[in-house]
């Protein structure tokens, strides 16, 4: 009978009341805001460098880094937003167990982001080190056939 759910409230376990309820959501909005602004923040300052080794071009640089760092907060803070489900009943190890679950798939999320832009530059990075040279011409395995005896030379006999 534990944990089983009977109109509206928990047997077994105490059912928080909306203040400690809402003591959770907004310690959730405050750790979600607090690491993306933090995380956006080290990384517009410090990917920076990175940008203008990639394009060679500092105000380029900073273009696109102020345009990676607003779709890191659209992203993200649109994910945080994505994650904050309110609950109709909730026991405080509930509250506990999904503030501890969201800030961690927040985190996930953060830094599967932060690899994949990593991966993508370095890529940049790579193939523009790459110089465009002229292919070098063909090799022929067999010397090419003589002529037989078709054509205009062959008439004139």
């Amino acid at each position: 009978m534990f944990g089983v759910e009977v109109t509206g409230a928990v047997v077994g376990a105490e059912v928080v009341g909306d203040q400690v309820a809402i003591g959770f959501y907004l310690a959730y909005a405050a750790i979600a805001l607090s690491l993306v602004v933090w995380l956006a923040r080290t990384l517009f300052r410090n990917g920076e460098v990175f940008l203008a080794d990639v394009f060679e071009d500092d105000g380029l640089a900073r273009a696109v880094n102020h345009l990676l760092v607003i779709g890191f907060y659209l992203l993200n803070l649109g994910y945080a937003l994505l994650l904050y489900k309110v609950e109709a009943t909730l026991t405080l190890t509930g509250a506990f167990n999904g503030l501890v679950s969201r800030v961690g798939l927040l985190l996930l999320s953060l830094g599967v982001i932060h690899l994949t832009n990593m991966f993508i530059f370095w890529r940049i990075r790579t193939h523009g080190d790459r110089k465009l040279v002229m292919p070098p011409p063909p090799r022929y395995s067999m010397p090419p056939k003589a002529p037989t005896g078709y054509g205009p030379a062959a008439t004139t006999a």
